[in-house]
């Protein structure tokens, strides 16, 4: 699968590439050795961000800061909204008050410092590094958390990137370039990209495991999302709702059957809170 996987995504793009992969940087220089890696071409007739694709990989430079990063996600997968289950991946840099700089995370728990929310990435399987909480805020920090990393995008990525896939498949990696020891503005273009570079086997590993978990989150069996509309009244936007958990429940609960959720629910909008709720609440073993 992961041989595969990576030499399709190295194949040159076509006219109209579908990719389902999606990188996010802020930064170019986080870019740089990803475009490289997996020999992505610029697309020149998009204008807003840099974008950079192949046949099954898409990466947008999205620029500093929260709102960038909203922006640039939110264009991006309107671009492509025809993809199902796409994969989306935050590759950046952030500071740490103790951890050494290279040092890498997947990131478990993402703060937004500035409206108080709290985004929790499932992970569905065993990553290939550690894992570690992090904070996000709309200015650089130059006081260091003690346990948390901190960075200026994730919390938007995560909350923008669950409007067009399902949580399982979003993921926020972060690489360490600076702590109290070598601080923020000792931070330059080229030492970023090294960082990256460093971590290349680390995302082509996650990315081959996003999109093998992608891979089982096939559409619902058509004649189980048509029974719940013969039982139930599901408005436009609640069956979308349905397909998307549907889906998520195939992944979380493999062949287990939901019949207890059909006898519980009063009508639609109840069935899909309960379904929601037990999918939030389950604990993921694959």
């Amino acid at each position: 699968m992961r041989e595969l996987l990576f030499s399709i995504s190295k194949q040159p793009m076509k006219a109209n590439p579908t990719p389902k992969i999606f990188i996010y940087t802020a930064l170019t220089c986080e870019a740089k050795p990803l475009i490289d890696f997996f020999h992505l071409k610029k697309d020149t007739t998009i204008q807003c961000f840099a974008v950079y694709a192949n046949n099954n990989i898409c990466l947008t430079v999205t620029g500093i800061g929260k709102t960038a990063m909203a922006a640039g996600v939110a264009y991006t997968q309107a671009l492509f909204s025809l993809v199902q289950n796409p994969v989306l991946l935050n590759v950046g840099i952030a500071g740490h008050k103790e951890h050494l700089i290279g040092s890498v995370f997947l990131i478990d728990k993402i703060t937004d410092n500035d409206s108080g929310r709290h985004y929790y990435p499932p992970l569905v399987f065993t990553p290939p590094c550690p894992t570690n909480s992090l904070q996000t805020s709309s200015k650089p920090q130059l006081t260091y958390l003690p346990t948390q990393l901190c960075d200026m995008e994730a919390s938007a990525f995560y909350e923008t990137a669950t409007r067009f896939t399902s949580g399982e498949l979003i993921q926020c990696l972060k690489i360490v370039s600076d702590n109290e020891s070598s601080p923020v503005h000792n931070i330059q273009a080229n030492l970023v990209s090294l960082l990256i570079s460093a971590q290349l086997s680390t995302i082509e590993s996650i990315l081959t495991k996003l999109t093998q978990l992608a891979e089982l989150l096939s559409p619902p069996e058509s004649n189980e999302f048509n029974q719940l509309l013969d039982k139930y009244h599901f408005t436009v936007n609640e069956q979308i709702q349905l397909k998307k958990l549907l889906s998520r429940w195939r992944l979380v609960k493999s062949q287990n059957g939901i019949e207890f959720v059909y006898d519980t629910a009063k009508n639609g909008k109840d069935f899909l809170k309960l379904l929601n709720q037990c999918l939030n609440e389950a604990e993921f073993h694959l």
